[in-house]
């Protein structure tokens, strides 16, 4: 009897979730596809969520009314995250309009470059390069009408647990926005002796618990997201202490206070003149730098006016969309000579 020839492999099933709702990023299938399942995604957004692996755009009306594009402007978003700030430049500068988005994210860049080529912005109207913000300057063809920061991180890094920006379910001690250069979170930690980390708690997000909670965390280096968290509560510290500790290597890992002065510095030569630029910061180690800055550019002559307050999200914004919480838009417009 001869043998039977050999089946093909079934094609594995997606995994099942137990219970009404998903709890794990990967089995958030439904939300991940809302073209397949647009009722289930609008459903999460009425629950004041963002569905996993995308995210919601932050103060896009306010920053549309600060940077005030028109048909023909040439704009640049320099951190494009999930495209949602972008997709509303690029049409509020068409026709004629163009806009050079970076992101340093390899991963997500791709996946938001064909989002906006599939809304029909093409290469003549939008160019992608994957590049840190900071070197901007060196990387625009000419000056621009307007250039947008958003200094925060996307939903879609925030979310999944194999980047290790998050403490809700366990991956990787990571940290880094580009995954493929640099050192991750893990490794600094095993470099950095009490004072050190401690020094690095204070500066990055003023942890006022620094010196107790380095010693702690310390005691036995974590190489994941919940080792980190359960040392910091070891120690005593709280959600806020966890959060704060998270900023903080974040913030060391991808240098990005370094980053953000270098673009600082640099601003004046990427805008025309009457030129606006918008930055949306998420903490107070931001926000000082970028209100310095505009406030000495502005007493210098280079700026023409600056933001008299900062502007806030507004309250129907906060409550549909919890995330915002702690965003500051901040703004400045360069002088009609130079």
């Amino acid at each position: 009897m001869k043998d039977s020839p050999d089946k093909p492999d079934k094609p594995k099933r997606r995994p099942r979730y137990s219970g009404r709702n998903p709890r794990h990023f990967a089995e958030k299938y439904k939300e991940h596809s809302p073209d397949r399942y647009s009722e289930d995604v609008a459903k999460v957004i009425e629950a004041g969520k963002t569905p996993a692996g995308t995210h919601r755009p932050i103060m896009v009306r306010e920053i549309l009314e600060v940077l005030a594009p028109k048909p023909g402007d040439f704009a640049v978003d320099c951190t494009l995250g999930y495209g949602g700030h972008a997709q509303a430049l690029l049409a509020a500068i068409q026709p004629g309009g163009r806009m050079i988005g970076l992101d340093v994210d390899p991963i997500e860049l791709p996946k938001t470059e064909l989002r906006l080529r599939t809304l029909g912005f093409g290469p003549d109207r939008f160019t992608a390069i994957q590049s840190n913000f900071a070197g901007v300057a060196k990387l625009l063809p000419e000056p621009a009408d307007m250039l947008l920061v958003d200094l925060g991180l996307s939903s879609m890094q925030i979310d999944n647990p194999e980047r290790g920006f998050t403490y809700k379910h366990d991956g990787p001690l990571d940290l880094r926005m580009n995954p493929r250069k640099g050192q991750p979170a893990s490794a600094l930690l095993a470099g950095l002796d009490p004072s050190g980390l401690s020094e690095l708690l204070a500066d990055n997000s003023d942890e006022p618990d620094a010196d107790r909670l380095a010693r702690a965390i310390l005691h036995a280096p974590a190489t994941t997201t919940l080792q980190l968290a359960a040392a910091v509560r070891k120690a005593g510290g709280g959600e806020d202490s966890i959060r704060r500790v998270f900023q903080a290597l974040r913030i060391e890992v991808n240098d990005e206070f370094g980053a953000l002065e270098s673009f600082l510095r640099n601003l004046p030569f990427c805008l025309k003149p009457g030129g606006r630029v918008a930055i949306l910061s998420f903490h107070s180690g931001e926000d000082r730098r970028v209100k310095k800055s505009f406030k000495t550019m502005y007493q210098d002559g280079v700026y023409s006016s600056i933001a008299d307050e900062v502007i806030r999200p507004s309250p129907e914004e906060r409550r549909a969309n919890p995330r915002s919480s702690s965003a500051k838009l901040r703004w400045a417009k360069m002088g009609n000579t130079g």
